[in-house]
């Protein structure tokens, strides 16, 4: 931290102090300010090449993206695993 600078919230004066500051109090406490914002999580899963390769030939030739074609059949999937058994 450059000398004679303190932090905006903390008021600290060195990392350390500001580490401790952020140790103990949280950053909603002084969201006065801060605007709202929207994000979008997403995640990565390993899928072995020759997989992808096909899936993304599969995407190719419906017009839709990879991430497209692998949600729809994710949710295809777990909809035939959650439908009602017929025989019990």
């Amino acid at each position: 931290m450059e000398e004679n600078k303190l932090s905006s919230i903390s008021k600290a004066d060195t990392l350390e102090k500001m580490g401790e500051f952020w140790d103990t109090h949280d950053f909603t406490d002084f969201d006065t300010d801060a605007p709202d914002v929207e994000f979008k999580i997403s995640c990565a899963i390993p899928i072995e090449l020759d997989l992808l390769s096909s899936v993304e030939k599969q995407a190719r030739q419906r017009g839709i993206k990879v991430e497209t074609l692998v949600n729809l059949w994710l949710q295809q999937k777990i909809a035939e695993q959650t439908k009602p058994s017929l025989v019990d």
